[in-house]
């Protein structure tokens, strides 16, 4: 996390040619609601007109020289029909323009970009699930896990499909800021704070069959009891289904396995205790179900890479 009383995290956001409308608004509609936290500029590959990917054309009021000073660059994602294997000379001139080091993000077809310009070699990424065949195919050397919203490899970072930007904007403020104001972000545009499971709840699926029950009332329930012993067999009796059939369908609907859920909402939980309590890692960890502090250590380290000590010392002082 940063120091907030810092000069506001200058984001730089690449449009090009083809680029969806959308998803090139996401960095400035979510990073802009953070209190100040950061500057948003748009910036073109030559400083001229970007042509969308729908019936219009934008003005931006950047040329590619605002990369020079970004501390984030975003790249927008642009139609399939623009990837190209060699990237534009205008393009590649941008990006060579971004310093070593800084921090980059990229949304759906966005990683194509990355991936064209060497910016992925030696980092895990994803992509819209739709374009992963295509992904490995052109860059095989690349490690692609199609099934998450986003993939956090720093200083690189990648995201799948449209609404998934939304995602690893939030993420982005909740690294460098903490939680508390990355669920303000959220409520103030009226999306969630943090969706669950990964890209495959979205991927088509066979039609269930008529009067095929969710899991989503299970979930509700677990997460009401999150400090209490939750074995697959009581989250499938609570759902009235066998074990097969839960966990089929639980990861379905979700994208992850009822083990791997938990976890998550567990560590999501202790998060939120180390940020606003003075509650002990013993205490944290007995109240979202771990059995010990050291479990609690052992799942937070793998899932952001640092102690529960270390995340709250650095919440502490950016609060």
């Amino acid at each position: 996390m940063r120091d907030e009383r810092r000069r506001p995290e200058r984001v730089v956001v690449l449009a090009l040619d083809g680029v969806y409308p959308f998803e090139l608004g996401i960095p400035s509609r979510i990073l802009g609601a953070a209190d100040g936290r950061y500057e948003v500029l748009t910036c073109s590959a030559d400083g001229g007109p970007v042509r969308t990917n729908a019936d219009y054309t934008i003005g931006v009021q950047h040329g590619p020289d605002a990369l020079d000073a970004a501390d984030t660059v975003v790249i927008a994602p642009v139609s399939p029909s623009e990837l190209t294997p060699d990237l534009p000379d205008a393009v590649r001139a941008a990006l060579a323009r971004i310093r070593p080091g800084t921090r980059t993000v990229s949304i759906c077809t966005g990683a194509f970009v990355l991936a064209a310009a060497g910016l992925l070699d030696g980092h895990r990424a994803t992509t819209h699930w739709q374009l992963a065949d295509h992904f490995r195919r052109r860059y095989p050397h690349i490690e692609l896990d199609p099934d998450v919203l986003f993939v956090d490899d720093h200083p690189v970072l990648t995201s799948a499909g449209a609404a998934s930007g939304v995602d690893v904007c939030l993420h982005l403020i909740r690294k460098d800021h903490g939680s508390h104001l990355a669920n303000t972000v959220a409520r103030r545009c009226v999306v969630p704070p943090f969706r669950d499971g990964g890209q495959a709840q979205y991927i088509e699926q066979p039609v269930p069959e008529a009067g095929a029950a969710s899991t989503a009332a299970t979930r509700a329930w677990a997460l009401e009891r999150l400090g209490d012993p939750l074995t697959l067999s009581d989250l499938a009796a609570h759902a009235r289904m066998s074990l097969r059939t839960f966990a089929r369908r639980f990861h379905d609907e979700v994208g992850v396995s009822p083990g791997r859920w938990i976890v998550q909402q567990r560590v999501a939980r202790a998060r939120q205790l180390l940020e606003a309590s003075d509650l002990t890692v013993d205490q944290i960890a007995g109240r979202v179900g771990f059995a010990t502090g050291a479990s609690l250590r052992q799942h937070l380290h793998a899932a952001i890479g640092v102690s529960p000590q270390a995340y709250r010392r650095t919440f502490q002082r950016t609060r």
